[in-house]
């Protein structure tokens, strides 16, 4: 009998990818036993809208880079090179048809984001498709999380991710300071911005 695949989706902007995505992304792929996960870069990001945000190109790279050590990630650009803004319901749509019915894909995201998916566009058909893994901080007070992604109609899963606490936002405005930023994305990515003069005018 052929084994289903298990795909993980890890969407994000990835401006820059940091040791909190792929930590997030390795404990998924550890924990529902996912065959691999697809980092997927968002092309123009439908709710991005109110703030710049680097080229999807500097973006796919920097993704690219910092996941090619790990052979159970690899990096799609099914939003880089769609035209138009970017819906995460297509995209799954579209893995759907590439992988066809019998596949498991495994949406992962932050706690916070799930519950803002009642917002996305077509949600409900992108609750049809797949299961949500929602990550959290240990320690996150998610008393009502249940109960309103089951009011949402949603099927998530919980997983709690030490490295949560690193953000892009804050890498960008170190970065814009000429602050540290060891230790928080790998050396290959920062290098990657400093070359190409990424955030320098991040405030």
């Amino acid at each position: 009998m052929r084994k289903r695949l298990r795909l993980g989706i890890m969407g994000g902007t990835f401006d820059p990818i940091h040791y909190g995505h792929l930590v997030t992304a390795e404990e998924a792929l550890v924990q529902f036993n996912l065959d691999r996960v697809v980092f997927m870069p968002t092309g123009r990001p439908a709710r991005k809208a109110g703030r710049e945000v680097s080229s999807a190109e500097h973006r796919y790279l920097m993704t690219v880079i910092a996941t090619a050590s790990n052979p159970d990630f690899m990096v799609s650009r099914i939003e880089v090179d769609r035209p138009g803004v970017t819906y995460t319901v297509d995209t799954v749509l579209e893995l759907r048809r590439m992988y066809g019915p019998e596949a498991e894909l495994y949406f992962i995201t932050g706690a916070d984001a799930v519950l803002d998916i009642v917002t996305w566009k077509d949600s409900g058909s992108l609750a049809d498709v797949c299961t949500f893994i929602a990550a959290t901080r240990p320690g996150h007070d998610i008393s009502d999380f249940s109960d309103r992604a089951a009011a949402a109609n949603l099927t998530v899963e919980l997983m709690e991710v030490p490295a949560l606490a690193i953000s892009s936002s804050d890498i960008r405005t170190r970065i814009a300071g000429r602050q540290p930023v060891r230790y928080l994305l790998p050396e290959a990515v920062a290098a990657y911005a400093h070359k190409n003069g990424l955030y320098r005018g991040s405030s």
